[in-house]
């Protein structure tokens, strides 16, 4: 049985799968990637996610990345890892975590298919099945529990956490009361992620609801904004917040809003362009236009010179 608390505290990482030219795996850029993720002061690792292409990975692949990332990260951090597609494919895919020794799983939504409540709730026990490593449940696309059925996930001794990529506030405010209402342990320890793209966009909001932890796209390519960011939320330091969020993050946002898929293939352009090898984005993402791409360099600098900005003034 998994342990009833699990502790992911500071800023979580989710590396970029690098490819070499032909899009094959690249472990030694890999290797690199994650080793900056850690020196950088990560909290924690989720390797092969949706920012680490986990939907175009094969299964060796998926498992080398697994174990490359514990190789390199050799104990310092958790390293927790993808699963998920179809029922019987989440798993084998949890199944395989459990035996490469990650230290968790994010269970992403079904492939393809939607079903009721009560079948969401049925997926997430199928695919866990009789194995006892952590599970945080992704709550999107196809996977959108309703309070009722988030409750009933507390009945899946695994399954530790429920990340929110659908965006509603509302529903998410309601899953966490009637979770937490359930006033047992399980309920109280039960931890919720904001999973957002750009995910500091809305960090105040899902604060204010009880959702402090959150993953940083922006660890991928400017570690030191988004740790800086990570800092005045939880010094609820509303002038650096707005300052980065005005000159650095929305602007990105409204960049990664003018294609389908630029939640990564932005994130990768801009880790290129600071030097990583992590190579292109396999299909069906697209790599952004020369012009995106020199709007994108130019966020990134002005976000820089934001971050400049505050640490003189503080």
């Amino acid at each position: 049985m998994a342990p009833t608390k699990i502790e992911l505290d500071g800023l979580l990482a989710f590396p970029l799968t690098p490819f070499t030219e032909g899009l094959e795996l690249n472990l030694d850029a890999f290797a690199e990637t994650v080793e900056s993720h850690v020196a950088a002061g990560a909290g924690a690792l989720f390797v092969a996610c949706g920012t680490g292409e986990f939907s175009s990975l094969s299964p060796d692949e998926h498992a080398a990345i697994l174990r490359k990332a514990r190789e390199v990260v050799a104990g310092r951090v958790p390293v927790w890892v993808g699963a998920g597609g179809g029922a019987a494919t989440a798993r084998a895919g949890i199944a395989a975590a459990e035996a490469g020794g990650a230290d968790g799983v994010l269970l992403l939504p079904p492939y393809l298919v939607t079903g009721p409540p009560s079948g969401l709730v049925d997926h997430v026990r199928y695919a866990v099945g009789d194995s006892s490593i952590p599970v945080i449940v992704y709550h999107r696309s196809t996977g959108v529990f309703t309070p009722d059925s988030a409750v009933e996930l507390l009945d899946i001794p695994s399954v530790v956490g429920l990340k929110d990529g659908f965006g509603d506030v509302e529903l998410m405010s309601r899953i966490i009361t009637s979770i937490r209402s359930a006033g047992t342990d399980r309920a109280r320890d039960f931890l919720f992620f904001n999973g957002l793209p750009t995910a500091e966009v809305s960090a105040r909001a899902y604060a204010a609801i009880g959702v402090a932890r959150y993953s940083s796209a922006v660890h991928c390519f400017a570690p030191e904004i988004a740790a800086r960011f990570h800092r005045a939320l939880a010094e609820k330091d509303d002038a650096v917040m707005e300052a980065l969020l005005a000159g650095f993050y929305l602007p990105l946002v409204a960049l990664r809003d003018e294609g389908q898929g630029f939640a990564v293939s932005l994130v990768k352009a801009a880790a290129r362009s600071r030097g990583d090898k992590v190579g292109s984005v396999r299909p069906p993402l697209v790599e952004p236009t020369p012009d995106q791409v020199a709007r994108l360099e130019k966020i990134v600098d002005d976000g820089f010179s934001v971050l400049k900005s505050v640490e003189a003034g503080a």
